[in-house]
């Protein structure tokens, strides 16, 4: 028989684990990836409705534009090498200090953004559109980094049975950035004249980033690290080189996630830069050539394609509308991801995007009420589509290479989807005669090279999420 020595200092039982609750994770990953989100589209909408003639003067119509387009694109050349930096360090150092970097980096150059002299003031007309082309770079190099960090925060603090619903936290800041950013566009442009937009009215959504940047990492501040990348952590085996690491082992997956992505990416970026442009675009020659003789500019006909001849507040209304069918079904498709299936879901919601691609011409010329159907199916699809990303795409990586295997897969995809989405659609635009035709069917075509993506890649539904090494 044992016996008990009185005078022994009992052993204390190791403190538990410090975890995020659900209310942190949501927040925390919700108010980054909105943040992030709103600054992205407020460059978005400005390149549509300011910068060509405040950055690109000289330049006409739809050649100001595609200049416009050009500054937009740079950061989606950045993206994946913001996924190389920050997904190193994610993978290295952890999620946590990830996260609250690229939030700053994101905050910082969306401000400086809206403190920049126009290529309108004297001695900067060379300098003005560089210095933007350098900032529209911070802000793809940061948001290369924040969409796995923040899906990874939710999906590595899941319960296992839901990874999909949690997933789809952090995928809700982009409606929610969306709306931000365009409402507050809105609000600026109901209050203000042209002149006072033109002159620094357009610069407000840029400074005022500053307040939302200061509450999101206040959020991210009071995070720990997540259990899946400790797990990693106390078991030695983090990572010294996860890019080298992540091309050896996961290559496949980061080809399936870049074309798994590929249909979300276009179809997000028609919806929202292209149907703006087009939107709002004159209906006829004499309408563009009334519109630049009243802003004592020469008039291109060569330049010229027809759109629908919104007025920008109107169209700015309806895409909000529609945006907020993207949040809502975004939040429906994580029960469908988890119920049946990450890959069964995207196979039935990417089937819809291709048959929607050849309704893209039809609802554009059905009038206001034909556009508004396009809106409202396009961003209900999109939020179908882009919700089971967030669970999807992590899940086809170890947890050792997990930060750097999403995001590649999601900013190469960005390259190929929405960096090049804008050009090709405008050339198809103008190719047509002023017809959106061929734009739907590139939406289609990209539709199908998702299916394809799809079809040879595994469910990831139930998935080891607590296999940590390569």
């Amino acid at each position: 028989m044992s016996t008990t020595d009185p005078s022994a200092t009992p052993t204390p039982a190791p403190a538990p684990a410090k975890a995020n609750t659900k209310g942190r994770v949501i927040v925390a990953s919700l108010v980054g990836t909105s943040i992030e989100f709103y600054d992205f589209y407020v460059y978005a909408t400005a390149a549509v409705l300011v910068f060509p003639r405040l950055f690109f003067p000289n330049a006409e119509g739809v050649t100001a534009l595609l200049s416009s387009f050009a500054v937009f694109g740079v950061a989606f050349i950045a993206r994946p090498l913001g996924s190389i930096v920050f997904g190193h360090f994610g993978d290295k150092v952890g999620r946590k200090g990830t996260l609250v970097a690229s939030l700053l980096t994101m905050g910082i150059a969306t401000f400086l953004i809206g403190c920049l002299p126009t290529a309108l003031t004297p001695g900067w007309t060379i300098l003005g559109p560089a210095l933007l082309v350098v900032l529209r770079f911070a802000q793809g190099l940061a948001l290369g980094g924040e969409w796995s960090g923040a899906a990874l925060l939710a999906t590595e603090n899941a319960p296992a049975d839901k990874r999909a619903v949690w997933g789809t936290f952090p995928q809700l800041g982009a409606p929610i950035g969306f709306i931000l950013a365009n409402g507050l566009f809105l609000l600026l442009s109901f209050q203000l004249t042209s002149d006072q937009f033109d002159d620094w009215g357009w610069r407000v959504p840029f400074l005022a980033s500053a307040v939302m940047v200061i509450i999101g990492l206040y959020v991210r501040l009071k995070l720990v690290e997540t259990p899946a990348f400790q797990k990693v952590v106390d078991s030695g085996e983090v990572s010294k080189m996860p890019l080298s690491r992540a091309f050896k082992y996961s290559w496949r997956e980061m080809i399936a996630g870049t074309f798994i992505m590929l249909a979300t990416y276009v179809l997000f970026y028609l919806m929202t830069t292209f149907t703006l442009s087009y939107g709002t675009a004159a209906k006829s020659e004499e309408a563009a050539r009334a519109t630049a003789e009243k802003a004592g500019k020469a008039f291109d006909p060569d330049t010229f394609a027809a759109g629908l001849g919104y007025a920008r507040n109107d169209f700015l209304i309806m895409l909000i509308i529609g945006v907020v069918f993207f949040g809502i079904f975004t939040l429906v498709s994580g029960p469908l991801a988890e119920k049946f299936g990450r890959r069964k879901t995207l196979l039935v919601v990417t089937t819809g995007i291709l048959l929607f691609g050849f309704t893209f011409s039809p609802l554009l010329g059905g009038g206001t009420v034909g556009v508004m159907a396009l809106l409202i199916i396009g961003f209900t699809l999109m939020g179908l589509t882009f919700g089971p990303m967030g669970a999807m795409l992590p899940e086809l990586f170890p947890t050792n290479v997990r930060y750097t295997g999403s995001a590649i897969a999601y900013n190469v995809s960005s390259i190929l989807g929405a960096a090049v989405a804008p050009f090709i659609a405008v050339a198809l635009w103008q190719a047509a005669d002023g017809s959106p035709w061929l734009v739907g069917v590139y939406l289609s075509s990209m539709a199908v090279l998702t299916l394809i993506a799809l079809f040879v890649t595994k469910d990831t539904k139930d998935v080891d999420y607590t296999n940590h090494s390569s």
